[in-house]
């Protein structure tokens, strides 16, 4: 067994004949009997204290943390008097993920998770705790999805936690707290006549962008992001390698596409001759950014698309300045559905309508598995029955056409 019990209340003596005896301490009657001790991996001492007549119940304990050392499943008794708080703010800068991910991080366990759950041990979490919070989120009237990213956020950190041997389970994945589910939402792509009619109200500097958004797939950062020498107008083909994203105090730096993905994406003609077009009327700007982080290595490419002042663009004053009042202009009311995104929702849904492959739009598209493209998009798939009766109507077509040819004239001469 590790370590051993202590009697708080009686002591060892020599007797009169030298064997030792039971003697009552200065503590006897009073407080807690037993206590259970043993060193713990650190090295040092630790213990736990039972009541009078529950010495069976100690000596059951020390057999349990000499189980679980042995297992390397052991938590010290004292690891989880930390807060989430401040377990929460030492988890998060370990993290090596991109610098905006940690910020988007930061800022929801910092407004929605810290304010609720941060002064309480990590230790003594329950379910009720969890399911208490949740509900806490959702009368504060956050969207499901919002709601579903900082329960993943805060699932991370217990997961950590566990981990590092500060806790021995998650309380988050209990089955009683369950995560909040997404509102049922279908793409509904926009119309042709929609985007023509949003591209006419844009900017002329700005129009192309939704000839690579609505034929290319790419995202908005990714067109912010796209050079010269990106393009293959010779081979037909686009090469995402780069986007702009915003960081602290919006400021810009080059990063990888979302996932640090690089792809292909086929450049059809009309999108290529656009794009010719553009860089006509608006020449490329030699645009130098650091690399994913603010102090990170200069990069200089030569963007396609740049703000009136020759910078790269910054998408909260694109969006309020120049995309939105496209939408009013041309009558598409400002919304989530209806960001540059419904763009890429467009070209899912030409792609799909001419029979292209759920595996080569997900790698058009950049997205990180085939089966997110096809939970997005399958209702925009031709269904089943479509296919029969349009393969029956055209063998029965042909057939139609030989039953009219001449000899069928000749026989009714």
């Amino acid at each position: 067994m590790a370590g051993h019990i202590q009697d708080r209340w009686f002591k060892a003596e020599p007797g009169p004949t030298g064997k030792p005896i039971r003697v009552k301490t200065d503590r006897h009657g009073v407080g807690l009997r037993y206590r259970a001790r043993y060193v713990g991996p650190d090295g040092t001492e630790k213990s736990k204290s039972f009541p009078d007549k529950q010495k069976r119940k100690a000596e059951q304990w020390l057999a349990n943390v000499e189980a679980d050392m042995s297992r390397g499943d052991y938590v010290a008794p004292d690891a989880g008097k930390v807060t989430f708080e401040q377990y929460a703010t030492e988890w998060m800068t370990t993290q090596i993920t991109d610098p905006l991910t940690r910020e988007s991080v930061e800022s929801r366990l910092r407004l929605h998770a810290i304010p609720h759950l941060g002064t309480r041990p990590m230790g003594s979490f329950t379910p009720s705790h969890l399911r208490a919070w949740l509900r806490t989120l959702e009368d504060r009237g956050l969207s499901a999805g919002y709601r579903r990213g900082i329960f993943a956020h805060v699932s991370t950190v217990f997961t950590a936690a566990v981990e590092d041997k500060i806790i021995r389970a998650n309380p988050c994945s209990a089955r009683s707290v369950q995560a909040p589910r997404l509102e049922p939402r279908k793409v509904r792509p926009w119309p042709a006549e929609q985007v023509k009619d949003v591209r006419a109200a844009l900017p002329d500097r700005y129009r192309a962008m939704v000839n690579l958004a609505a034929g290319c797939g790419l995202r908005q950062g990714e067109i912010f992001g796209l050079a010269v020498e990106d393009v293959d107008f010779l081979g037909g083909v686009l090469h995402v390698v780069r986007q702009v994203k915003l960081l602290r105090l919006c400021r810009p730096v080059f990063a990888p596409p979302k996932g640090g993905k690089e792809r292909d994406v086929p450049l059809p003609e009309s999108v290529a001759f656009a794009l010719a077009r553009h860089l006509k009327s608006h020449p490329a700007q030699r645009i130098t950014l650091p690399w994913k982080n603010l102090d990170g290595p200069p990069v200089t490419a030569s963007l396609i698309f740049t703000g009136t002042a020759g910078l790269a663009l910054d998408r909260n004053r694109f969006n309020d300045r120049v995309w939105r009042p496209a939408l009013r202009a041309s009558g598409v009311e400002p919304g989530r559905d209806n960001g540059m995104h419904a763009l890429r929702h467009f070209y899912a849904s030409v792609l799909l309508d001419a029979g292209e492959s759920i595996k080569a739009l997900s790698e058009y598209l950049g997205h990180h598995d085939p089966g997110f493209t096809l939970r997005t998009y399958t209702h925009l798939m031709p269904s089943s029955g479509i296919r029969t009766r349009a393969a029956v109507d055209r063998m029965f077509a042909d057939a139609e056409l030989e039953d009219d040819g001449p000899d069928t004239a000749q026989d009714g001469a």
